[in-house]
């Protein structure tokens, strides 16, 4: 292995990442050790320095971790100098540490990874918890602040409150500030309090070491932890598998004894299927009815977002009642009447509009505009004024669009026997932004 560099050309010595624990220089092996007492500059963060301090070499240069961009212009100097060059992480450097900037940032050949045991590794070992499918999730970053119902993906926490809804086991680690409490307050805003079962690891390797189990989320809640640590979490009963994509009418609660507003089953399959959606898909779903549309375009995008928007305060109940029965987490109820509150929402992919509250040319200009480019705007008309005012509006904007008219029958039994009902004709109008718009 090529480490040492010189001024005839060769290529200047490798930075090493070592992975350290809290239990310092007990948790290193061989490799490691020399790689610190042979350094000329050793990166790394206070606490961590302090650990080593005894088998540094004392001719080394010590400085403290800050910015990650400082770090690559320190290895690059270091490198340029022919110095070696040790930068110290927590752990395995791979795993949400800093080795992968470094990779990205430097070159793989600028580097070589000393890896350590990880924190998830060790505190699943503590607790007799297999790993190997596990869902890593951090959030040790910035505060996050308190988990809020609807909260978009500009959410510190939002990552992690969709992952909760699709994985069976989860290690997360934490901060200062997003706390495992924290997490379990957001648990318990989003009903799933009783799914889970969780185990903190504290400081792991130190002194003041201890395993916290047998919690409810609820209390969990109510507790504080000792930083630094890592939080497990299991579901306590698999969860069942869901239909993805077509589900029935008689799947959303529909106001009665006259039913609400709902895109029918087949004109909900073909409008999704012209949004083109992707999993990260941001979908706009504007006049929700009973949200029947949004929330299986928020089924069909787990890392996306739905912003749904209804008028009517019947509807919007109903839409609420419906998107809790069906568990998400991506997807953002609002009462009140498009464009007013539309602003705020991310930028879409997608936009649905179902109904359009009597502002459907402000509503189709806003949506042109406002659409990410290769975005989709999707329509549905029952009536031939509306698909009129939709098509001369997108003809003025100079948009792309097409107009498919779509009428289904089902099957109504009559004496022993079947008979075709028609349903009433629908109109499905799609567009994308035009180069003007």
């Amino acid at each position: 292995m090529q480490d040492e560099g010189n001024e005839h050309g060769q290529r200047p010595p490798r930075c090493r990442i070592v992975g350290v624990l809290d239990d310092g220089p007990s948790s290193l092996g061989a490799q490691a050790l020399k790689a610190l007492a042979d350094a000329d500059l050793v990166i790394g963060a206070k606490r961590t320095l302090a650990l080593l301090e005894a088998r540094l070499n004392p001719e080394a240069e010590r400085r403290e971790l800050g910015a990650l961009s400082a770090v690559v212009e320190d290895v690059r100097a270091a490198q340029a100098a022919g110095q070696r060059c040790v930068v110290l992480a927590t752990g395995d450097p791979l795993c949400h540490g800093i080795a992968g900037y470094l990779a990205t940032r430097l070159c793989l050949e600028a580097i070589e990874v000393l890896p350590n045991l990880s924190t998830i590794q060790l505190a699943c070992a503590r607790v007799g918890l297999v790993w190997q499918e596990l869902k890593i999730a951090s959030i040790h970053a910035k505060d996050a602040g308190e988990w809020t119902v609807g909260a978009d993906p500009r959410h510190g926490l939002y990552a992690l409150a969709q992952a909760l809804r699709r994985h069976e086991r989860l290690a997360v680690l934490t901060s200062p500030d997003n706390t495992p409490d924290r997490v379990a307050r957001l648990l318990l805003a989003e009903g799933l309090g009783d799914d889970f079962q969780l185990a903190v690891a504290e400081r792991l390797l130190q002194a003041g070491e201890r395993i916290v189990t047998g919690l409810s989320v609820a209390q969990a809640a109510e507790q504080r932890f000792a930083d630094p640590n890592v939080l497990l979490l299991w579901r306590t009963a698999p969860k069942p598998a869901a239909v993805r994509f077509g589900l029935p009418d008689a799947s959303f609660e529909q106001r009665q004894p006259e039913k609400g507003l709902i895109t029918k089953h087949e004109v909900r399959a073909v409008s999704l299927a012209r949004l083109q959606l992707r999993e990260d898909s941001i979908v706009w779903d504007i006049g929700a009815g009973s949200g029947s549309v949004g929330l299986e375009a928020a089924r069909l995008c787990p890392a996306g977002h739905v912003y749904a928007i209804e008028k009517n305060a019947d509807d919007f109940a109903i839409a609420g009642r419906n998107q809790r029965a069906f568990g998400l987490s991506n997807h953002t109820l609002v009462h009140g009447k498009a464009p007013e509150g539309l602003d705020g929402w991310l930028d879409p992919d997608a936009v649905f509009i179902g109904g359009s509250g009597g502002e459907l040319a402000e509503l189709i200009a806003l949506c042109l505009r406002r659409l990410k480019p290769g975005g989709t705007l999707v329509m549905n008309f029952v009536t031939l004024e509306n698909l009129a005012l939709a098509t001369e509006t997108l003809r003025a904007a100079g948009a792309a669009w097409d107009v498919v008219m779509l009428q289904a029958s089902r099957s109504k039994p009559i004496l022993q026997m079947h008979r075709m009902a028609a349903e009433n004709p629908v109109w499905i109008v799609c567009a994308q932004r035009g180069e003007a718009a």
